[in-house]
């Protein structure tokens, strides 16, 4: 077979290596040797070598203990700029800190925020470049915006007509799937697909998933179905690459060896996160401004008799909220194996119902937007509906809203099904 039939007469090609098959249950399945997509060098530079390149990247993008960045230029790999999602590329900014364009200090390469002024590159950022890369570590949560930045990187590359290369990374959440289905009528930059709160897809599955399922902008579904179907050619190269993982599955227990984001500081906060994160839409400290960002939560006003912590500013929280105030509230740290069974395979909503049930004023437990409109209020950016605030107020219990997640969650594993690379947990 010639190498052109092979770059890409079909559009998306898979690199493929066969995964280990699964052989316990996650809570004790061991580590295994997992190499990321961007680890398999050997793979993917046959395919780039020769070509200008444009990076979105950020500090997970590791080859190894050297950043792909400096691995890709060390091979000759010129690369014409680097794009940075929310924190920057070198992940030391707030949650929701606008970045501007620098020159990267270390390399010299021009780097473009992708979460300021913009959300995508524009054809003057990659007017040199002839292949688009993105490596970004996710966690499978919707809130967790690397998605979000996936997808419009996605629609620029197929719009604008530059090949598209994902280095898939293994997902520490990647196990369950559970929450309420977004409701578009929420859609926003922490949640923009109707999907649940854990996903559990990888950043290329889920990739691939926007694409077949036609979630992109109308013109890049459009570009979309011409790749896809476009005749073998010597004029059609390769427009969307997924470049596998090697050793992972959907329960292999994987830790990340870098921290994500500045507030997800351990594999611990990274399984509690589907679950406090709705605290980010509260009046109540979600543990920023702590060295236990997300696994503890509470507020002054709860009772004293609690677990008590007070928040200050640091690196990655320079503000949040109740700096320098005692809260009481709730401490769900431990091991990772302690913390994995609190979680125990879904969004938990107990800490949430809890903790509404003992706020005195319970009409200041939500923030509330400026325009007092529903779907602008933070909280339900978060749930993706305005159903979980009223099934709070109700007093409803967990069973109850559960239920009513149903039969949209159920939908969305059918879905989801179609687009695995990965053998499932179930």
């Amino acid at each position: 077979m010639k190498l052109i039939k092979l770059l890409l007469p079909v559009f998306l090609i898979v690199t493929c290596c066969s995964a280990q098959k699964p052989t316990a249950e996650f809570s004790d399945y061991k580590p295994t040797k997992i190499l990321s997509g961007a680890d398999r060098i050997d793979v993917y530079m046959p395919l780039i070598k020769g070509r200008t390149v444009g990076i979105f990247a950020n500090q997970t993008s590791m080859v190894g203990t050297t950043h792909l960045v400096d691995t890709l230029m060390q091979l000759g790999i010129e690369i014409k700029v680097i794009f940075g999602p929310e924190h920057g590329f070198r992940g030391t900014a707030d949650a929701g800190e606008k970045v501007g364009n620098y020159i990267d200090e270390r390399t010299g390469i021009p780097v473009v925020s992708l979460y300021g002024s913009k959300r995508r590159p524009s054809e003057e950022d990659v007017k040199d470049v002839d292949l688009l890369i993105f490596d970004i570590q996710d966690v499978g949560v919707r809130f967790y915006t690397f998605i979000s930045s996936l997808e419009e990187f996605m629609e620029a590359a197929f719009e604008l007509g530059k090949p598209l290369m994902i280095l898939d990374r293994p997902n520490p959440n990647g196990h369950y799937v559970d929450g309420p289905v977004l409701d578009l009528k929420y859609r926003s930059f922490v949640g923009r697909q109707p999907v649940p709160i854990v996903y559990g897809m990888t950043i290329a599955e889920y990739a691939m998933m926007m694409a077949g399922e036609k979630w992109l902008s109308e013109k890049a579904n459009a570009k979309y179905a011409y790749y896809r179907h476009a005749e073998n050619s010597a004029d059609t190269p390769f427009h969307f690459q997924i470049i596998k993982c090697a050793g992972y599955d959907h329960k292999t227990k994987y830790v990340l060896p870098v921290k994500p984001s500045p507030n997800l500081p351990n594999i611990q906060s990274i399984y509690l996160y589907p679950s406090t994160c709705f605290f980010e839409g509260t009046v109540l400290s979600e543990g920023r401004g702590t060295n236990k960002q997300f696994q503890v939560f509470g507020h002054p006003s709860l009772p004293k008799n609690l677990y008590s912590f007070t928040p200050n500013p640091n690196e990655g929280a320079k503000s949040s909220k109740l700096y320098g105030q005692v809260c009481y509230g709730w401490d769900l740290s431990g091991t990772p194996e302690e913390v994995l069974k609190k979680v125990d395979n879904k969004v938990q909503l107990k800490w949430l119902i809890e903790a509404y049930k003992l706020f005195p004023d319970k009409e200041k437990f939500f923030l509330l937007s400026k325009s007092g409109k529903m779907e602008e209020s933070f909280f339900n950016k978060l749930a993706g509906n305005n159903e979980l605030w009223q099934q709070l107020k109700a007093g409803k219990s967990e069973q109850e809203i559960r239920r009513t997640w149903e039969p949209k969650l159920s939908d969305f594993k059918k879905i989801r099904k179609k687009y695995l690379l990965y053998p499932d947990f179930e």
